[in-house]
């Protein structure tokens, strides 16, 4: 395994998730936070090894010209195996009551339920994002929503923070991103408000590294895995300028107390 790289309150390997997770078996994380290569859309073998950009974006988008990335061309009994065999490796690194929460499409919700529960996890639910600029389709329903299935590491513990959190978020997609898939870093900091302050969430599939940027910015602990070393260095990059940020501006005292009271 190769040495990782620490940025402040976060720990960043580079490599695959399934020959590194099973080195942080007992580490007691307290949540899995992460957006999965989706292996969606496709019904024969030569749409699924298209360039990922050509799925996820239209031709006229800047995010054309965004790194391609990998693990997005299985074909359904191989998405659900894989996605088994990586969520059980993730769910013996958490402690007992840790919270996963893993996105997904409407193609791949019935597999990614499925897979969760495979892996040992208790599924609790689906919890839509609505994306108000999703691209509109004539004559049909648009496709609207992305999902985060989410379920727990065994019994359900109560909210550290004692509050109802709502079952469906509204959030733009980010517009400037670094990758192609990239989720917006406000939807992360609401979904962060089940783990609590100071606890240490893991992301196996970092990508642009956003889970790390909010957790930083809300302050939980980042442990981040990540295949693709053009998407591992994007995300250095952003982890440490928002570590750097929180350095700079937070206050003199407790800091994480002060970011969950703002949250609230």
């Amino acid at each position: 395994m190769n040495t990782p790289v620490t940025i402040g309150p976060a720990t960043l390997y580079r490599g695959d998730a399934l020959a590194i997770l099973p080195h942080l078996e007992g580490s007691g994380f307290d949540s899995v936070l992460t957006d999965t290569p989706y292996s969606s859309g496709g019904q024969f073998r030569s749409d699924r090894v298209l360039d990922t950009r050509s799925k996820y974006v239209s031709s006229s988008s800047a995010g054309r010209n965004l790194p391609d990335f990998s693990g997005d061309n299985r074909d359904q009994r191989a998405f659900c195996y894989w996605a088994a065999l990586w969520s059980a490796a993730a769910l013996h690194a958490c402690r007992p009551g840790a919270v996963g929460m893993f996105f997904t499409d409407w193609r791949q919700l019935p597999a990614s339920t499925d897979y969760m529960q495979a892996g040992g996890w208790v599924w609790r639910g689906i919890v839509p994002w609505c994306k108000p600029d999703a691209r509109p389709q004539l004559g049909r329903f648009t496709a609207q929503c992305e999902y985060v299935i989410w379920g727990t590491a065994g019994a359900m513990p109560a909210n550290p923070a004692g509050m109802a959190l709502p079952g469906f978020y509204e959030c733009p997609a980010p517009r400037d991103r670094v990758h192609v898939t990239q989720k917006p870093v406000e939807l992360l900091h609401a979904l962060l408000r089940v783990v609590p302050v100071g606890g240490v969430v893991v992301d196996p599939f970092m990508g642009s590294g956003t889970a790390g940027v909010a957790c930083l910015q809300t302050g939980r602990r980042f442990v981040g895995i990540e295949l693709d070393p053009v998407h591992f260095d994007n995300a250095c990059e952003r982890i440490n300028d928002a570590h750097r940020q929180g350095v700079l501006f937070a206050p003199a005292n407790d800091a994480p107390e002060q970011v969950r009271l703002t949250l609230e």
